[in-house]
C-alpha cells in the first residue's frame, strides 16, 4: 500500500523524514490542532516526510490530512490491533501495519532524522520519554523537539527539573531536547538541531585525520 516515497539520496538536507507523536484525541484547546495542521503544512512546504502513527483520530489524523493535503508525503506505522480502535488511515502514501507496538516504535526511529512530541496521552508520553531515555543513553543523537503548545508539557518539564535537583538526572548524563512553544518553529528546530550534530559529527572525523 505505497506510493513513491521522498527520495532518501544523499543531498544537502540534513532531515528527510520527521516522527511526530501526539494524541488520537484533540485535546480541549483548539490551538492543539492548529499547531498540528501547521506543523503537517509546513512538512509539506518543506518537503520533509512524516512518519506517524497510521491514525486518522485526533491530533495524528489532523497532522496527516493536512500533510497529504499539502502535498506532502506521509507514512503511517500502526499495530494490527489498533488498525479499528485509532482508525487506519488508508490514504497515506505508505502504510505499514506491524505486528506488535515493538516493532512499530522500531521502524518509526529508523525512518526518522528527528523526533517531535505535539500534546497527547499516555502513549505519546511513553514514547517522548523513549526517546530521551534512548538519547540519554548514547544509543543515538537525533533531534528531540517537545512542542509545548499552551504549556501543555510544563508538568513534564517540572519533573524533569525535580529529577535534575534530587539528583537523579546527573551532570554528564543530562537529557538533551528542545522545547518551542509555536508550532512554526518546530520545523525549523528539528533541521537546526541535525544540522549541528552532522557539523559536530564531521568535525569529529576531520580531527582523525
Amino acid at each position: 500500500m505505497s506510493k513513491q516515497p521522498i527520495s532518501n539520496k544523499a543531498d544537502a538536507r540534513v532531515v528527510h523524514n520527521i516522527c511526530v507523536y501526539c494524541g488520537s484525541g484533540v485535546g480541549k484547546s483548539p490551538t492543539y490542532r492548529s499547531a498540528a495542521r501547521t506543523l503537517g503544512k509546513a512538512l509539506a512546504e518543506q518537503k520533509i516526510g512524516l512518519i506517524y502513527g497510521g491514525g486518522d483520530l485526533g491530533l495524528m489524523g489532523d497532522i496527516a490530512h493536512t500533510t497529504l493535503d499539502h502535498g506532502g508525503h506521509v507514512t503511517g506505522i500502526i499495530p494490527q490491533f489498533l488498525t479499528r480502535k485509532e482508525q487506519m488511515l488508508r490514504d497515506v502514501d505508505e502504510l505499514i501495519v506491524t505486528q506488535d507496538m515493538h516493532e512499530r516504535k522500531r521502524l518509526m526511529f529508523e525512518r526518522s532524522d528527528g523526533f517531535v512530541a505535539l500534546p497527547g496521552g499516555i502513549g505519546t508520553l511513553e514514547e517522548l520519554v523513549e526517546q530521551l531515555t534512548w538519547a540519554q543513553l548514547g544509543r543515538h543523537t537525533k533531534p528531540i523537539i517537545i512542542a509545548n503548545i499552551e504549556g501543555f508539557w510544563d508538568p513534564f518539564l517540572n519533573v524533569l527539573t525535580h529529577m535534575k535537583a534530587d539528583g537523579f538526572i546527573r551532570p554528564g548524563i543530562n537529557v538533551r531536547f528542545t522545547v518551542v512553544d509555536d508550532a512554526t518553529k518546530i520545523a525549523p528546530a528539528v533541521i537546526a538541531e541535525a544540522s549541528k550534530r552532522v557539523a559536530a559529527r564531521d568535525e569529529a572525523i576531520l580531527t582523525k585525520f
